[in-house]
């Protein structure tokens, strides 16, 4: 239970406030109670880490383009469209931190426009606040990248804003900055703690994908061919109809699991990536994985697997433990890309390891 000694916070900042924002912080409310004395909580990886639990974790700063969310409080703004991820704590206390409207760039893909309002985003007629300002201003620790695929420009200019205000930078989408050499560095030179890129979910696709490819590895056995399919029907996947946000995507997904084999496979042989939107579907995920191998004796064996995973709280029970741990290395002094946490953490990190190494 709660103890009732003051405790250390740290200051989070979220860019993007959709499903995974929701999520994350219902989390932070609804794991208010978790600490270090609890044995395994269901549904976090790691009850505490250094000092901080989850209830340590505190809103300070919020951004996004929405009008529907622009100038509400944090705590209502992620139940409002086009949210649709499953509610498992509704009564999030009132945060006092207003959504301030962020610079839309490339955020928002063209196609998007031609859907209803309530499946898709619906731009504020504001002006952007300096976001790297705005994160000095609320002396926050951490920012969390939310931006959806494909936004380039929008991402590094969160990334770089980080950098201005000093402030620890969680990539949780597949835009490499992270695993960049060069945006990397930057992160070195200033010695701020950056871990990414693109989220891995505590049981998702790509995770699932992984350690089967590994077990494979493992036990001798030969991966000739293997797909991985994926849809859903929130906004995420409403935005990946655009073909050409997905590059960086699929070689993030790609490489996740590759990573995991002794030699690569052939493009023909390896297919992993997004598939369909399905609206009713809205926040949960559905995944079909496809493994062809040759085992002693080259005699085939297969596995066909389905998924179905609500998607959003699979990625906020992952970022609820690296927003700590950048805290943590923050707190030791340590800057620049975080090698252990973003490959244990991350799909496309700077360097892929085992999970059991990272």
């Amino acid at each position: 239970m709660a103890d009732t000694q003051a405790r250390k916070k740290i200051r989070l900042a979220i860019a993007g406030i959709g499903n995974c924002c929701s999520s994350l912080i219902q989390g932070i409310n609804y794991y208010k109670y978790v600490g270090a004395d609890d044995e395994a909580v269901p549904g976090l990886m790691h009850n505490v880490i250094g000092e901080y639990a989850p209830r340590d974790i505190e809103i300070v700063a919020a951004f996004d383009v929405d009008k529907r969310k622009v100038g509400k409080d944090v705590a209502e703004a992620i139940f409002e469209l086009p949210n649709c991820t499953k509610v498992f704590c509704k009564d999030v206390a009132p945060t006092g931190i207003k959504v301030m409207m962020g610079p839309v760039l490339d955020g928002v893909a063209d196609h998007m426009k031609d859907y209803p309002e309530d499946q898709t985003f619906a731009v504020a007629d504001q002006n952007p606040v300096n976001i790297a300002e705005e994160l000095k201003k609320a002396k926050a620790d951490v920012l969390v990248n939310y931006m959806p695929v494909g936004s380039q420009k929008a991402t590094e200019h969160y990334a770089q804003s980080a950098l201005d205000a000093g402030c620890g930078f969680v990539n949780c989408m597949p835009i490499f900055i992270v695993s960049d050499k060069v945006w990397g560095e930057k992160f070195r030179e200033k010695g701020i703690p950056c871990i990414g890129d693109d989220i891995k979910s505590q049981i998702g696709a790509t995770i699932v994908h992984r350690t089967l490819t590994k077990l494979f590895s493992n036990r001798g056995v030969v991966l000739d061919r293997s797909y991985q399919l994926n849809f859903g029907g929130n906004t995420d996947f409403l935005n990946m109809l655009s073909r050409e946000r997905l590059k960086s995507k699929k070689v993030s997904k790609t490489e996740s699991v590759e990573s995991q084999l002794n030699k690569r496979l052939s493009y023909d042989n390896l297919h992993i990536g997004p598939s369909d939107w399905v609206p009713f579907l809205k926040d949960n995920k559905i995944c079909f994985i496809r493994m062809e191998g040759r085992k002693f004796g080259d005699v085939p064996v297969e596995i066909e697997l389905r998924l179905s995973v609500e998607d959003s709280p699979n990625s906020a029970g992952v970022v609820i433990d690296a927003v700590r741990m950048i805290k943590l290395a923050q707190e030791r002094g340590v800057g620049g890309p975080l090698t252990s946490p973003s490959s244990f953490f991350m799909k496309h990190p700077p360097a892929q390891y085992t999970d059991a190494e990272a």
